[in-house]
This record gives C-alpha cells, structure tokens and sequence, in this order.
C-alpha cells in the first residue's frame, strides 16, 4: 500500500474507515476486522504485535462481556446473575461491539502507518497549507513524547523516584515527568518555530519535496475501488445491510444485493492484504531471477 499514490490510499483508508463505523451488519464487521488484522500482521513486526495483541484482547473481552452485564435485553437467558438474565443477544451484541471497536483501531494503526506525513502534506499542503503542517507536526511529535517521557521515566527512576511503590509516589512522580515533558514539549515548538521562520517558511509559496506519479497500478485499482466503495455505500444506504440484535438476531443478509454488497465490503477490507501478498511475490520472483542470473554456470569438461 506504500507503493500507491496518496491519492488512493488516502481515500481508501478513509472510507474504509467510514464504512466500518456506519455499517452495522455482523458479516461485514466481521470482514473488516479479518481484513485489517491480515494487514496488521504484514506490517508488524513481533515486539509490535505482543504489544498490541497485550491490548486489543483484554479489550474485546471487557467489552463483549460487559455488554450483557449491563443489558438484559434478548429472548435467550444463558444465566441469571442476581436476578437479571445473561442473555445470548446481548453477548452476541457486546462481541459485535469488540470488532466494531477493534477494526476502528486496526485500521487507524493501518492508515498511520502508509499515509506518512509526507503524503499527508502532498495532499493538503495546496489547499490547506498551515492546517495540513499544524497535523503533520503533530502527529510526528505523538511518537516522539511517548518516548521522552519514557526516557524521562528511566532517568527520574536512577534518583529515587517511583521508589516507594504506594499509589500517592507513582502519581507524585508521573507528575514531575509530566512538568518536564510539557516544558520539553514547549522548548522543541519553539525551536521548531524559529528554525521554519529562519528557512523562510511562508515566505513565498511552496512546494512538496515528494513527488508522486499515477502509475499502471493505480490508474487499474482506482476505478475498481471506487466501484466495490459504490456498491457498498448502496446496500448501506438503502438499508439492505441492516441488521437487529434484539429481540432476537435477524438474517444478515436478507436478499441477493445484501450478500453482493458484503462481498465488495470484503474485497475492499481485503485489498491491502491481498495487494502486498501480492507485491511481495513479485518482490520474491525478481529476487529468484537475479540469484539465478548471478549463478556462475559451470562448464561441462570431456
């Protein structure tokens, strides 16, 4: 996905996004959890993924089964605790919540990682040019005070800080890194202001340093991705793609046009997946051809 030009992978990933959060059909949530996870394990790498694997499950789980707890709503009472029914439509709910909430996070970790700031830029520095370097700045510093408060946190624990263990130290001593990441925070903003304004930034009118060309690939996935992007936008607007929890679940895919709009959903939550797959096969291929063109052939000797 890196390879395309950012005006379809902008679109795509916003409209992706988009569409996960309005539709709410289970099969279609389904697809674009199983999409964006399949794009999450490419381009991850171990320590990355136990880190967010150490997040997204206990998270799905308090929230499946938080739902039932507080809702009673549904016809099948699995269990009664404390009088109040456990029942399968709110667990079915609060599981449909999860990978609701769960695609929303894969998917945005999705898009940060191939809409870099660079293209961001490319995009809205003509038509929003102070706006588009407002969230360009931003989100390149999110990083990076993450790790300077915990860079902070090491050096503050070498002097005796978070020593005690009690919850009053832990919150004292976070205030104190706290102070010193904010006045960190503030010092790089201006440097970073003074060294834009000593480069003549917003001077004259600029131009992006990165340049990007609509090659083949885009130019043959573009209308594809816009036609599955149509096709689902009608199922969702004409409501084929409803779906009801309560009382009791109703059929996700009532007609033939719902079906066919929860396949182009699944094609379209596949296709960053499918696409580096892709990418990484013909990577393999080429690579194949030039060991073998760089093999010595031996000669045969009578």
């Amino acid at each position: 996905m890196k390879s395309l030009h950012p005006l379809l992978s902008f679109p795509y990933f916003v409209a992706v996004l988009a569409l996960t959060m309005l539709i709410r059909n289970p099969v279609a949530t389904l697809g674009s959890l199983l999409g964006a996870f399949c794009y999450w394990l490419m381009t991850t790498n171990g320590k990355e993924k136990r880190a967010d694997l150490g997040f997204y499950i206990p998270l799905a789980v308090l929230i499946t089964v938080a739902n039932p707890v507080f809702s009673h709503n549904g016809r099948t009472p699995l269990f009664f605790l404390n009088d109040n029914a456990f029942t399968l439509e709110s667990l079915l709910y609060g599981a449909f919540n999860a990978a609701l909430i769960v695609s929303v996070l894969l998917w945005s970790k999705a898009y940060s990682k191939t809409v870099t700031s660079d293209k961001f830029l490319y995009l809205f520095s003509g038509i929003l040019p102070k706006t588009a370097l407002i969230l360009s700045v931003a989100l390149r510093y999110l990083p990076m005070l993450r790790k300077e408060a915990r860079r902070l946190k090491d050096a503050q624990k070498t002097v005796g800080l978070y020593s005690k263990g009690s919850v009053t130290d832990n919150f004292l001593s976070s205030c104190k890194i706290y102070y010193a990441l904010i006045g960190r925070t503030l010092e790089n903003a201006v440097g970073t202001a003074e060294s834009m304004r000593a480069r003549g930034w917003g001077k004259a009118k600029r131009v992006p340093c990165a340049r990007y060309r609509f090659h083949t690939p885009d130019k043959v996935l573009a209308p594809v991705l816009l036609f599955l992007f149509v096709v689902v936008a009608v199922g969702a607007g004409t409501g084929s793609l409803t779906f009801s929890f309560y009382p009791a679940p109703t059929d996700p895919l009532p007609n033939g046009f719902s079906a066919f709009a929860v396949a182009a959903f699944w094609l379209l939550s596949f296709f960053p997946a499918l696409y580096e797959t892709e990418v990484n096969l013909q990577w393999r291929l080429l690579q194949s051809k030039i060991s073998a063109s760089a093999t010595p052939q031996r000669t045969k000797t009578r």
